[in-house]
């Protein structure tokens, strides 16, 4: 037989257990009448109880299992159980049927009413389990809300075709706050959904969020620390609402599916205001939606903070004080090349220094830099841009990306006629910088002249401070993977991440950057003027100290900030 609950009320629990004081309990319950919110949602909101102490209070003191909602797929004939007006209006949510056993996911168990209406409602005995109330909320929104959706989104397409037009509110002149979208009115599920996914994204510190169609799935992905993390899904049913939802607020063509679209927007979550950089392109099963997540409070412009090791940030230092040349960067997309550089134009950025970038897109917004926005349709190219930025007077040019031969061209020139160029390529390593613009055509004197600093990045995951523990690693693997220790250093401290909930059993949470910087020795310039390959030059420069990926990276393992797992994944073999 399922427990008996006492009638107790959640307030009297709450005081007992001295979680509360009357004084918040008396505040809460009058929020209660005049708004017919929850007791336990309002405690929550205030910050007077956190939702997991809330769950294990109500757990241990009534007798009764807590489960995580979340890792639940409710089947449909268990969810045609309980009304989605009842599930909603008492925050509850039913998870399975056995026998004439009906067990029922609650915010509050003791609500008895609820458990009495549907106690009566369904003829079923009720077993409620306590359910952590953002959990809830979120699966009841999942599991009900997409026939809702889909059917609000018919009757607004059928109300839009009796209309002679409709205006569509640019959402772009006003900053739309997303922290409460969870309590946004009933009536609007699609705006509620989005909004969802893109808060769910900001709680995991996503940097991508990946909408996917599929046959019968739409799919929903998050880029955590560099992997990509499968989250709980809306139903096929809203594909076309929640697209076109995303279009509108990225201010793209709504009536636009063959074509790839591109766009952005902003929101404001917790306070902070978030750019999310929209790409839309054309599937076999409909159109993909990708957002990148533009933190601007998350952007560290402290270049001594971004954690490189001695060599390489002494030879970025050096390269930041040269009066011409080209700083260049490598890296992977998503390697926090564009950090780097924007560190890098903080620290340069003076009164008497006029800076230029030509961009794609522009992603932060720099004060006292002017910054420059491609536009490939109308001309604006990287090549053009940067020739017009020749004729403003810079001192220091930043271009996003050298693709082509006529930017790298450009680039080179304006580095031989005075002026500091920072911009990214794409190459594996430092020393296939030079190999990279000698194939693009350029003359190898031109090349070895120009570029004062060549560098690498990558980005590691942070092992988790949380459960992160010391392991022994044999001294066969650690010559495999070309660990030296540093004479004078201290005993490495190699660790692994056991896996908690805080990183969600992954072992890792936060990233950090690695780099090798290679400044233009004088061993170099005979290599390069010969047309010597990658791996010559590199042979050279780690003889004239260079530290390579590998070696600055297994100093982080060996520091205990990061596994030798991780350092396997983005390095290669010197």
């Amino acid at each position: 037989m399922p427990p008996k609950i006492a009638k107790r009320r959640l307030g009297d629990v709450l005081l007992e257990q001295d979680l509360i004081t009357l004084d918040q309990l008396q505040e809460c319950i009058n929020i209660q009448r005049s708004t017919g919110q929850s007791l336990a949602s309002i405690l929550v909101s205030k910050g007077y109880l956190g939702e997991e102490d809330l769950v294990v209070t109500l757990s241990e003191q009534l007798g009764i299992p807590h489960i995580r909602v979340a890792n639940y797929n409710i089947p449909q004939d268990v969810l045609n159980e309980v009304p989605e007006s009842l599930a909603r209006q008492y925050q509850m949510l039913p998870v399975s049927v056995t026998g004439d056993v009906l067990t029922l996911a609650m915010a509050d168990p003791l609500n008895i009413m609820a458990l009495d209406d549907l106690r009566m409602l369904t003829s079923y005995e009720i077993e409620p389990v306590v359910a952590v109330q953002s959990e809830l909320n979120e699966a009841i929104l999942r599991h009900y809300g997409g026939q809702q959706s889909a059917n609000l989104y018919e009757e607004i397409m059928g109300a839009e075709s009796k209309q002679d037009g409709i205006e569509v509110v640019d959402e772009q002149e006003e900053i739309e706050d997303i922290a409460h979208s969870q309590a946004e009115a009933q009536d609007a599920p699609i705006i509620r959904l989005a909004n969802l996914i893109l808060v769910k994204a900001l709680e995991a510190r996503a940097s991508d969020i990946h909408v996917e169609p599929f046959e019968k799935v739409l799919r929903v992905r998050y880029r955590v620390d560099g992997m990509l993390e499968e989250t709980k899904s809306p139903p096929k049913s809203v594909q076309s609402a929640l697209l076109s939802r995303f279009k509108i607020m990225a201010g793209l063509d709504i009536a636009e599916h063959r074509l790839p679209q591109d766009g952005r927007f902003r929101t404001r979550f917790r306070g902070h205001d978030i750019d999310f950089r929209v790409s839309i392109l054309p599937c076999y099963h409909g159109e993909k939606i990708v957002m990148r997540v533009l933190d601007k409070s998350s952007l560290t412009l402290d270049l001594d903070k971004l954690g490189f090791a001695a060599q390489p940030m002494e030879a970025f230092r050096e390269a930041l004080a040269l009066p011409f040349g080209m700083i260049l960067l490598t890296g992977p997309t998503g390697s926090g090349k564009t950090t780097t550089l924007y560190s890098a134009l903080h620290k340069l950025n003076g009164l008497d220094t006029n800076i230029i970038t030509v961009e794609d897109p522009v992603e932060y917004e720099l004060f006292g830099v002017n910054q420059v926005q491609t536009r490939a349709e109308i001309g604006l190219t990287f090549a053009a841009g940067l020739r017009s930025i020749l004729r403003q007077d810079p001192d220091i040019i930043m271009v996003g990306e050298i693709r082509d031969e006529e930017t790298a061209d450009i680039a080179i020139k304006a580095a031989l006629t005075g002026h500091l160029v920072l911009s990214t390529l794409h190459t594996n390593d430092a020393a296939s910088v030079y190999t990279r613009l000698i194939d693009m055509g350029m003359e190898p004197f031109l090349v070895q002249s120009s570029v004062g600093l060549a560098a690498a990045q990558r980005l590691l995951r942070r092992v988790c401070p949380d459960c992160k523990e010391p392991i022994r690693v044999p001294q066969d693997v650690l010559e495999r993977i070309q660990y030296v220790h540093p004479e004078g250093a201290p005993p490495p401290t190699f660790v692994r991440g056991r896996g908690c909930n805080k990183c969600k059993d992954t072992g890792y949470r936060g990233r950090l950057a690695v780099i090798e910087a290679m400044t233009n020795y004088g061993e170099l310039q005979e290599l390069i003027m010969t047309r010597q390959p990658a791996s010559e030059i590199k042979r050279v420069a780690v003889q004239c100290g260079m530290r390579t990926l590998r070696q600055n990276a297994l100093e982080k393992a060996a520091e205990g900030t990061t596994t030798i797992e991780e350092v396997l994944r983005v390095s290669a073999m010197d």
